[in-house]
C-alpha cells in the first residue's frame, strides 16, 4: 500500500476558521494568498488537517513551541 492511496482528511472552511479562532472571510483570504493550504471541490475549498497542523507549526505561536515553566 503506498501513501498515495491512504485518505486525507479534509476540513471546511468553517471548521478551520472555529479551529483556528478566525473569521470564514479570514480563512477564505489566507487560502487565495496561498498561506494555507486547499483544495477546490467544486465551488467550495476543502483544507487539509495536515495544512493547518504545518500553519500552526509555521506561526510561531510561543504557547505551542515553549510552554512557560514554573514561576519562582
Amino acid at each position: 500500500m503506498s501513501i498515495a492511496n491512504l485518505p486525507t482528511a479534509y476540513l471546511t472552511i468553517a471548521e478551520v476558521a472555529e479551529a483556528l479562532r478566525l473569521s470564514k472571510m479570514t480563512v477564505y483570504r489566507m487560502v487565495r494568498a496561498g498561506t494555507l493550504a486547499a483544495d477546490r471541490f467544486g465551488k467550495s475549498y476543502r483544507v487539509p488537517e495536515s495544512a493547518v497542523e504545518e500553519y500552526i507549526r509555521a506561526s510561531g505561536n510561543p504557547l505551542t513551541e515553549n510552554p512557560p515553566g514554573p514561576r519562582s
